[in-house]
């Protein structure tokens, strides 16, 4: 589909006329209606507005004319997984699990790597093999190219530490010890939780980006313990298999 095609249908969708467009985006009817005749596409500042205001990528504004790959990880980019800065604007280079409000949530590969052998892992694709790929694959992506020594690493590196001193401290029986947090999505991982009173409650953000991990029970070994913690709280739950049946065990500010 190209800008002129793309353009109109989003237009649309939201219900905007021309000139409510224009005026969103700080240009004329007349701009609006040129590039939808296919005349001219906007500027780079002006894509940037429409891209935010329909949630798109401008790549996907242009007719995605390139096939984009986050720059951390090399997974394939669409608009439901590309990130986004902490204005709201799309980044194309990364996947929101890798770039975050602003920061990014890998600085060391072999991290990065552990992460992404569990998910890519299959019969067909066994987790030895998928190791090598991405050992090969990775330090060829911009990412590990031009953050060899990323600014900030030593300090992210040390919250984590703090994190995880913290939670072992909780002493939470049947929970292993923590060793390692990861980068995790809160819309996978915002679970639904009964309370004593009866009502239901989330209490994550689905579009934020969380530190945490998964435990195997050491008491029951049909349960799993999630943590999920950030600068403000830590949070730590049980559940069965699939995030089936969730308890929530400690909720802290911290």
């Amino acid at each position: 589909m190209d800008t002129k095609d793309m353009i109109l249908k989003l237009r649309t969708q939201r219900g905007f006329s021309q000139e409510e467009l224009a005026e969103k985006v700080f240009v004329t009817r007349q701009a609006v209606s040129r590039w939808e005749n296919g005349e001219t596409i906007p500027n780079t500042e002006t894509l940037k507005l429409l891209s935010k205001l329909f949630d798109v990528s401008i790549n996907t504004l242009l007719g995605s004319p390139r096939q984009l790959i986050c720059q951390c990880c090399g997974m394939p980019l669409e608009d439901h997984n590309t990130s986004k800065e902490a204005d709201g604007f799309f980044n194309e280079e990364y996947c929101k699990w890798c770039y975050a409000d602003g920061e990014y949530m890998y600085h060391d590969m072999d991290e990065l790597i552990d992460v992404c052998v569990s998910h890519m892992a299959s019969e067909a694709f066994p987790a030895a093999q998928a190791r090598e790929y991405l050992k090969s694959t990775l330090p060829r992506l911009n990412y590990w190219k031009q953050h060899k020594n990323l600014a900030g690493a030593e300090a992210f590196d040390a919250f984590k530490q703090q994190l995880i001193d913290e939670i072992n401290a909780l002493r939470i029986a049947g929970m292993p010890k923590v060793e390692r947090l990861n980068a995790l999505v809160g819309g996978y991982v915002n679970l639904e939780y009964t309370l004593p009173n009866g009502s239901r409650v989330k209490f994550l953000d689905d579009g934020a980006t969380y530190l945490g991990t998964q435990l195997e029970s050491e008491l029951d070994d049909k349960k799993c313990f999630g943590v999920a913690a950030n600068a403000d709280f830590i949070l730590i739950c049980t559940y069965a298999e699939n995030g089936e049946n969730p308890e929530l065990i400690l909720y802290k500010k911290r």
